[in-house]
């Protein structure tokens, strides 16, 4: 080959089969003048080890849909790029010990019937049939998936590369990157062998990718765990078993139990994860290496036996095999176990792929998500759940090991919707914090923000344990209840610390946000939703705009939203705007319910509290400036009080004051989901997502077809002559125990019609509300369908398109 490139498209850093699929992939898109750094030989780092495991499993959509790729791709890669590869489908059974853990198998049953993947659940004795060695005795079942396997890591990373560099694309091994730097409109990469100039690059340098983030200015929310796994001798039952019936037992995944135990051969490969983990490069008597490459962690057993003797109970024959081998080696783990894939914050033309736990099975995927997002600017499934601005900065170290052993240790929980993990808290709490705990509010993160979820009366369960239920009618359902009365029949206040806000000035920017948005800029004192497109018209964030002066503008977003819009708006910003982030200079209560007014009355409001719906103002209470915006996400008349933290704690405690005797009472976010539902409104990131159209997501009356251009405009006008097959939907579902999981299908007779993007139980209607997609035809209100939830259907009834509750919004404007 010809001497080291001077130039290239796309630099890719690191050599695992993440980076590898990465450079296949976008040589596949056409873009195939792309090299690959590797400072060792391919898969040196955390591929070369790896188990090889290649499940479909996960209880996340877009995992699921990236894992279900990688596992297609494999099936026919070899022939593809004339590679041979030892890939086993095998299949695979996971174990359940209670009715819990059955409705997890059953909820994913139904996920992966909507990706045309056949998982079915077995009895016990059925069990028994695909897995004649187990021991079943205090099993409920077991979910089988016909799909998984295990794949050879080296050759799989072996035949995207030749696939990559029959495309054009260049891989150049023992080479490493040692630094980066911008220079116009380009990235400078150094190398021992020289310099290459490209105008993207990614960071795929797995276990080292937080050192190759510092060149950029970033510190990557990671840490390294070790993870282990035991490699058993030929046993002679396993191997007549295989010879008589030409195949290898399924993988057999005891999750309660945590490990997994694979045929090798015919012995056995059995990998914990236990519950007394360690992570590795955290001290200093246990330094980060300068090279690791091919090399493992020394054995530690003994953290390891009480799974070996559980899975030798649960499969006798595991006893029969001489123990001839332990991999110990290095795991990369995010706070939520996700990997990092997709824009680097903050960093023009930079892409993260990196800090994958399960690289192997999402490899193929991956390599797919970051060739779109790199050639087209957006992903074709909604890819959320690994995008780097999830995280927004707060994660410091500490935080991402306590969180990162935490996730290790529970890598086969359940993760029930109601759930919250304790590690990793109080990161950022309100002014009013102490408040509300003393009200009794039980706590939940949102981006590291501190929120009252529910207030426990006296006698309610607050136990960590209680919350660990699939059923609708966990220990807060009563005060959630009680908290939805107050806010429908006087008054209820919410502390709803982290919004995001960002301030926008400079000349001409309504003009800008007008065509950045879908519809209509606010005009001054008024405030209204905004929603942002993408080029194909799909929707990529929701924004509360404040129209304050002619050419200022107060946008505000989801706390969760901080990093993702932020980062959106200053990629398209133009010269001349300024825009500032003044997340953590304010606190916001909502204020909500029919009492609303009075209590703002009484609390000695210096406001005009005639103005309507969509108005903002200054006022003060207490003689403390707050910035009263006249809107409610619970549906009924209200405001959010905005004040600067400084002056929270003696607004809170005037406004508490005046308005305990007239009824009013805490809520918390459960309470605020409820009413949303009732009211049809959207949550960014479950039913506002790039997996749908603004068209389709039924907020047509936000687009104004009148201005000249904005984002998506051309792809709008082009559904709204050929509308996409689905559309907005709310149902109406009578299932008495459960609300319906996330990406719940919808039937109608046979047919799969549709999805639930969320659910839940709305208080003041008494009904279970579904809202999602459903083909256009069914979309009447009355239609009949069906919803399935946890694999069994229910009776729905479509309803109208104004929200179940106050659908004229008289209360909202009284």
């Amino acid at each position: 080959m010809s001497s080291f490139p001077a130039t290239a498209r796309v630099v890719i850093i690191g050599g695992g089969v993440v980076g590898v699929s990465a450079l296949y992939h976008l040589a596949k898109a056409g873009w195939s003048d792309c090299v690959l750094l590797e400072k060792n030989e391919l898969t040196a780092g955390s591929t070369w080890h790896a188990a090889g495991n290649v499940p479909t499993f996960s209880a996340s959509w877009s995992i699921m849909n990236m894992q279900r790729y990688s596992a297609d791709l494999y099936r026919r890669l070899a022939d593809e790029v004339d590679y041979p590869m030892n890939y086993h489908v095998t299949g695979s059974v996971r174990l359940g010990h209670s009715a819990e853990r059955l409705d997890e198998f059953r909820r994913v049953v139904g996920m992966g019937r909507r990706q045309n993947m056949d998982m079915e659940i077995l009895t016990p004795d059925e069990l028994l049939g695909k897995y004649p060695f187990v021991s079943t005795h205090d099993l409920t079942g077991a979910l089988y998936d016909p799909c998984d396997g295990d794949i050879d890591p080296a050759q799989l990373t072996q035949a995207l590369a030749k696939g990559a560099r029959q495309m054009g694309a260049r891989i150049e091994r023992f080479c490493p990157a040692t630094g980066a730097r911008r220079e116009g409109d380009e990235w400078v990469i150094s190398t021992p062998k020289g310099e290459i100039r490209c105008e993207y690059i990614v960071n795929a340098a797995g276990y080292y990718a937080g050192q190759v983030a510092r060149w950029f200015g970033r510190e990557l929310p990671m840490v390294v765990m070790s993870h282990q796994y035991l490699l058993f001798d030929t046993i002679p039952e396993i191997e007549a078993w295989t010879k008589e019936t030409g195949h290898k037992l399924p993988l057999l995944r005891d999750v309660d139990s945590s490990y997994y135990l694979r045929q090798e051969k015919f012995g056995f490969n059995l990998g914990p994860y236990e519950r007394n983990c360690r992570a590795h490069w955290i001290t200093p008597d246990d330094p980060f290496p300068e090279d690791f490459s091919f090399q493992l962690y020394p054995d530690d057993l003994d953290r390891l036996e009480w799974h070996m003797t559980d899975a030798m109970e649960r499969v006798p024959l595991l006893e029969k095999g001489a123990l001839t081998s332990v991999i110990n080696g290095p795991i990369p783990y995010t706070p939520d176990g996700n990997p990092l894939i997709g824009p680097m914050p903050g960093v023009p033309n930079a892409f993260e792929a990196c800090v994958f736990t399960f690289g192997i099975c999402q490899g193929g995927g991956a390599g797919k998500v970051l060739a779109e997002w790199i050639t087209e600017g957006a992903t074709e499934w909604d890819m959320w759940s690994c995008d780097p601005r999830r995280f927004t900065g707060f994660e410091d170290r500490d935080y991402a090991i306590a969180k990162g052993k935490e996730i290790y240790a529970n890598e086969y929980a359940m993760h029930f919707p109601h759930h919250v993990w304790p590690e990793g808290r109080m990161k950022k709490v309100s002014a009013i914090h102490a408040r509300t705990e003393a009200l009794g509010a039980q706590f939940g993160p949102y981006n590291g923000w501190e929120r009252p979820l529910w207030y426990a009366r006296p006698g309610d369960d607050t136990a960590e344990e209680a919350q660990r239920t699939w059923r609708r009618e966990g220990p807060w359902f009563g005060a959630v209840a009680e908290e939805c009365a107050a806010v429908r029949d006087a008054a209820g206040i919410l502390d709803l610390p982290g919004f995001s806000r960002f301030r926008l000035t400079g000349p001409g920017a309504a003009d800008w946000v007008s065509r950045q948005i879908t519809g209509k800029v606010p005009s001054v004192g008024r405030l209204g939703l905004g929603y942002f497109a993408d080029d194909a018209g799909r929707v990529v964030t929701e924004m509360s705009l404040a129209r304050i002066a002619e050419d200022e503008i107060l946008l505000i977003t989801a706390a969760s939203a901080e990093s993702h819009d932020q980062e959106w708006l200053r990629r398209h910003l133009e010269p001349g705007l300024s825009l500032v982030n003044e997340t953590t200079e304010w606190s916001t209560q909502i204020l909500s319910g029919p009492r609303s007014r009075d209590v703002l009355l009484a609390a000695g409001a210096e406001a005009d509290l005639t103005k309507g719906w969509l108005t903002h103002q200054w006022g003060k209470v207490v003689g403390r400036d707050v910035w009263f915006a006249r809107v409610s996400f619970a549906g009924e008349l209200g405001w959010e009080l905005h004040t600067r933290t400084a002056d929270t704690v003696a607004v809170w405690d005037a406004v508490w004051a005046a308005g305990q005797p007239l009824g009013l009472r805490a809520f918390g976010m459960f309470a605020l989901d409820s009413l949303r539902l009732e009211k049809g409104y959207r949550a960014w990131k479950g039913d506002l997502s790039t997996d749908y159209t603004v068209l389709q997501s039924g907020l047509g009356r936000f687009v104004d077809w009148r201005k000249p251009e904005f984002r998506g405009k051309g792809a709008l006008e082009a559904e709204r002559e050929a509308p996409r097959p689905s559309s907005f939907v709310t149902l109406v579902i009578d299932c008495e125990d459960h609300d319906a999981p996330y990406m719940s299908s919808i039937w109608h007779g046979d047919r799969i019609v549709g999805e639930l993007t969320s659910s839940g139980w709305g208080n003041r209607v008494g009904a279970c509300i579904g809202l999602g997609m459903i083909e256009n035809d069914l979309n009447i209100p009355g239609t009949e369908v069906e919803v399935e939830i946890f694999d069994q259907r229910y009776s729905a009834k479509v309803a109208g398109d104004g929200g179940l509750w106050d659908p004229e919004n008289a209360r909202i404007r009284a």
